[in-house]
């Protein structure tokens, strides 16, 4: 595996760890998962984390939490706010703009907060044990992804095929 995939999945794991741990809500590639409670306990259980950095990981989720709490809030009240102005007899395009780029704005300062927590969780950790986190991440979104393409109800076309369904 190169150097670059590796870390390209290593930063995936640690947003997903980071995002689960403070409770925030990430966009995620397809068979990942939030790493939070259980799942970040098991995760420094795996890579034999020393209860020093069990605590000061706890601290960088903790105020990382803190901040995203107030975060979550403000993007609670932009989407009431786009509720509401959805619900109305006509719909103000404009406004409809303000709001998005509100959101967006919203969004992007979620994810720098969220970065800067997986970056200092980095450097808590040894690179070995960001390699063990990287191989059983990769691990688990390969499986994730087998289990994906049997469950029932989900229609996985190879790639470079046409889909057989119809519109009608």
């Amino acid at each position: 595996m190169s150097r670059r995939k590796n870390l390209r999945q290593l930063l995936a794991m640690m947003t997903l760890a980071v995002a689960g741990a403070t409770g925030t809500a990430v966009m995620a590639a397809p068979g990942m998962m939030p790493l939070g409670g259980h799942g970040m306990s098991r995760m420094l259980d795996d890579v034999k984390a020393s209860p020093g950095q069990r605590a000061q990981i706890e601290q960088i989720t903790q105020s990382a939490r803190a901040d995203l709490k107030a975060r979550r809030e403000a993007g609670r009240t932009l989407h009431e706010q786009s509720l509401q102005l959805f619900a109305q007899p006509a719909v103000d395009a404009a406004a409809a703009e303000v709001l998005r780029q509100q959101m967006l704005a919203q969004h992007d300062r979620a994810s720098q907060r969220t970065l800067q927590a997986m970056l200092e969780i980095s450097r808590v950790l040894t690179p070995e044990q960001r390699q063990l986190i990287t191989q059983k991440m990769a691990a688990q979104m390969k499986q994730r992804g087998e289990n994906m393409r049997h469950a029932p109800g989900v229609h996985h076309q190879p790639q470079g095929q046409p889909s057989e369904r119809k519109s009608g």
